[in-house]
């Protein structure tokens, strides 16, 4: 007899699942952003911002704004065509609704639309639905603005017309959804910025404008000479061989079926330093790894300068041969493809992966980089005596590292003040790279020996963007780190050459002092490794510790605090102790713990009113709208001569509503506008439209309050005392009672409260600790913070090394007189 279908064991096929629409993006996410993780957050924004590249790409779009606001959402605005919303003739449905809702729906897979993009799968902006709590659409077109919202992939509000407009493009915006998005939804401005940039310098002509409503941050990004400004951008501050970068560009067709070119533009300047950089991209977008494109330079780069290197006669028989690296050291170049048929390798094109495209480029790089050579021989042979210096470097480089492998072995391995752990697994083990022998005894004798090691290091290192490697080599201090990652040092070939699989601790972490001379060492030791052990970084091996910056003591309360920010939190923790909340016009009591609460929503309302206080308008003004169920979505303002007022709309339909009561034409427009008779005389009237994204935010918070007793209806404070604050309740007799004429007065009480008697230690020196204090504050992997070094912007990286550790001093002057007012602390 056969078994049912409804056992387990069975596979048959009732086992057999099919994934409706978008949910199979939510089902596997990683699938198609990547991770749910910082990087994955990221590429959703990117996602969509390549979307309005497409559109600049083929011609039609000149602007971009991304804009992230105080809540966590984010919204994406450009003046391209506009997404279409005719209905589809096969699908049934607007085509906006089917770009949003079904995947491989989408303009880029035959060439009607864009003979070159960076989307080719037709999943990134449905994918970015499907991973958000909520997900809105307004497309400008034909004189109309379109309104969709999604939430989580499904249509929660139908297309409709929602006002006139005169402009054309697409805005998206959205909110990263935490049932996705379990460690982080937070965006990262430098991080945007960084790609932002890269993408106004690869579309000259383009401007993309980046705002933080977070932190009132903002900047756009515009280049006329596209790579060329890039190339000089990444070079600033660093003496160049030749002022103004080689440009040059070609096309070619792939082969003889393609009807459209494979076009190259590269820039390249060579600098004084050691070391190269080297962007490669396809249609817009970073390729990480690089690809073919990125080999076809190397390939022809090194070929034309050896050629002419020998014709020339420039080149030497006892010179050593001229390798790869060698032509790359002190290079900065920006390499960028258009492919028709572009190839990578994953939804997150970090490598070109087409064939063809090696070939186009040696021969336009070929081509071209000859020309420049021979018709700028002077320069030409600056390049190349360069190249030769750093052939002769690397073999002095070479003996240096023998020297130091020599040592190794003589001396039995590892340095002799190195602490090892017992441990033997790397990704098991860290390494504790300590200030001074005094804080190196107390963290040996603190530490879990199983898995810990430690490595005092005495004084300050070597400089090493001022010193050659082999100068570096000699440096003791220098020389028994080496010895103690494993890994070897540089990116040359051979014996010697960096390997992060030999790394020896899968944890590198940098423990310094919190005064100026620890923040110097802790740089110092950052160079040496961005520089000479890069891998160690982009493997998120690398930590600073983060020794407490307070010890806090209030009565017999004792804590450790990281932070300011933590320090306010704990004042208002502090503040809420002991004390009831009485609502005065029926007597309601609410206890401490209840009041704990009631501070915290509070605090998080006062960030989110940013949204609100930024268009002038009061958040007590804003809350008093609330009307049992809602806050408004948006706000008029509105100014008339002198006078300033504001009118609150709940939703689309109360926005379309206004706009045809007031006959605004353009309801779109940032600002309106018109002549009006006010107080018997005519006057200029200005008049805008602002959409309130923290509202949604702050109406769960006012639902919270519902359900905790508190009134929601009025917060603009009267003449009439609402609340108390009691102090000591159990002894009428020492009662202090604190007057609040709005319930907003309570966290301003709370941290005056917080701060009395509170008794505030600052840590400067690791020295300060016994070693059962370090190793609980800042060793113990149960109770430190550690912060992990990475490289989100290689470009900013390079620079900032650059312009803190290298010989450009005017530049590293305004660095700190730019930055000193923004010091505190500052251990003088």
């Amino acid at each position: 007899m056969a078994k049912s279908s409804n056992n387990p064991e069975v596979y048959d096929a009732s086992k057999i699942e099919k994934l409706e629409g978008l949910d199979g993006v939510r089902k596997r996410p990683d699938m198609y952003i990547g991770d749910t993780n910082e990087r994955g957050l990221h590429h959703c924004v990117f996602e969509i911002v390549d979307n309005s590249i497409d559109e600049a790409l083929a011609g039609y779009c000149k602007n971009i704004r991304v804009t992230l606001h105080s809540e966590g959402s984010i919204s994406v605005e450009d003046d391209g065509r506009g997404i279409p919303v005719d209905m589809h003739a096969k699908h049934k449905m607007p085509a906006l609704e089917l770009v949003m809702t079904n995947l491989h729906a989408g303009g880029k897979f035959g060439k009607g639309a864009y003979q070159v993009s960076g989307g080719l799968h037709g999943v990134g902006a449905k994918c970015v639905n499907a991973v958000s709590e909520w997900f809105e659409v307004e497309v400008s077109r034909e004189e109309k603005v379109h309104h969709m919202a999604f939430s989580r992939g499904k249509t929660t509000e139908k297309m409709s017309v929602i006002g006139k407009t005169k402009k054309t493009g697409t805005k998206i915006s959205w909110l990263p959804d935490p049932e996705i998005f379990l460690t982080t939804r937070e965006f990262k401005y430098d991080l945007l910025a960084k790609r932002l940039r890269e993408l106004a310098f690869l579309n000259p002509g383009i401007e993309i404008t980046l705002e933080d409503q977070r932190s009132n941050r903002k900047e756009s990004f515009i280049f006329k000479d596209g790579i060329s400004e890039y190339v000089l951008f990444l070079n600033r501050g660093k003496t160049v061989v030749n002022p103004k970068p080689i440009s040059f560009s070609g096309d070619a067709l792939a082969d003889e079926t393609q009807t459209a070119k494979t076009v190259v533009d590269i820039a390249l300047q060579y600098n004084d330093s050691y070391n190269d950089q080297i962007y490669a991209y396809a249609n817009s977008i970073h390729n990480i790894e690089g690809g073919t494109h990125l080999s076809g330079f190397r390939t022809a780069l090194t070929r034309v300068i050896n050629t002419y290197a020998k014709q020339n006669n420039i080149v030497k028989e006892k010179d050593p041969n001229i390798s790869g690296d060698d032509v790359r050291e002190g290079l900065t170049a920006v390499i960028s493809v258009k492919v028709p048929e572009p190839r990578f390798e994953g939804q997150t094109k970090t490598k070109l992966s087409n064939g063809e495209v090696d070939g186009i480029v040696q021969k336009i790089v070929g081509e071209k980089l000859k020309y420049e050579f021979e018709t700028n021989p002077s320069l030409a042979k600056k390049i190349i005596d360069k190249a030769l210096n750093a052939a002769r470097a690397r073999d002095a480089a070479r003996k240096a590292r023998e020297t130091v492998r020599k040592s190794v072995m003589s001396s039995g391995g590892l340095p002799g003040k190195l602490a090892d752990c017992s441990e033997k697994d790397p990704t098991l083990c860290e390494i504790f790279i300590v200030e001074g022998d005094s804080a190196g005894g107390s963290a040996k004798q603190g530490r879990d020996r199983r898995y810990q090691a430690i490595l005092p290091i005495r004084g300050k290192l070597i400089n090493v963007e001022k010193a050659r490697i082999d100068k570096v080599l000699n440096n003791n201090e220098i020389r028994t780190i080496i010895t103690a990652m494993g890994t070897g040092i540089g990116d040359h070939e051979g014996d010697g050459a960096f390997d992060a699989q030999k790394a020896r601790y899968h944890r590198v972490i940098i423990m310094c002092d919190a005064d100026v001379d620890g923040a110097h060492i802790s740089t110092l030791l950052l160079t040496f490794l961005y520089r000479q052990m890069r891998g160690l970084i982009e493997s998120g091996y690398v930590y600073l510790a983060q020794p407490p910056l307070y010890k806090i003591k209030r009565k017999r309360r004792e804590q450790y605090i990281d932070n300011d920010e933590q320090l306010n939190r704990i004042l208002l923790e502090l503040g809420a102790e002991d004390v009831t909340l009485v609502r005065l016009r029926d007597e309601h009591r609410f206890p401490s713990a209840k009041v704990d609460r009631i501070v915290e929503s509070l605090a998080r309302l006062e960030l989110l009113g940013n949204g609100v206080t930024r268009y002038g308008c009061s958040l007590e003004m804003f809350l008093d709208q609330h009307d049992g169920e809602i806050l408004p979505k948006y706000i008029v303002r509105t100014r008339t001569g002198n006078e300033e007022t504001f009118r609150f709309l709940k939703n689309e339909e109360e926005r379309v509503s206004f706009i045809a009561e007031e006959g605004i034409e353009d309801a779109f427009a940032e600002v309106i506008v018109r002549q009006v008779e006010h107080n018997g005389r005519t006057v200029n009237q200005r008049l805008s439209i602002h959409e309130i994204f923290e509202a949604a935010a702050m109406t769960k918070i006012l639902r919270e309050h519902i359900r905790m007793g508190l009134d929601v209806k009025t917060w603009t404070p009267g003449e009439e005392v609402r609340y108390h604050i009691v102090e000591n309740i159990d002894n009428p007799e020492k009662e202090n009672r604190v007057e609040l004429f709005s319930i907003l007065e309570l966290l301003g009480k709370i941290r005056e409260m917080g701060r009395r008697g509170l008794h505030i230690q600052r840590y400067k020196g690791l020295g300060e600790m016994n070693p059962k204090q370090l190793y609980e504050t800042t060793m113990n992997p149960e109770t430190r913070r550690l912060l992990q070094i990475n490289i989100n912007d290689a470009a900013k990286a390079e620079q900032t090394f650059t312009m803190l550790m290298g010989d450009d001093v005017p530049s590293r002057r305004a660095f700190i007189e730019d930055n000193a007012l923004n010091t505190s602390n500052l251990d003088i």
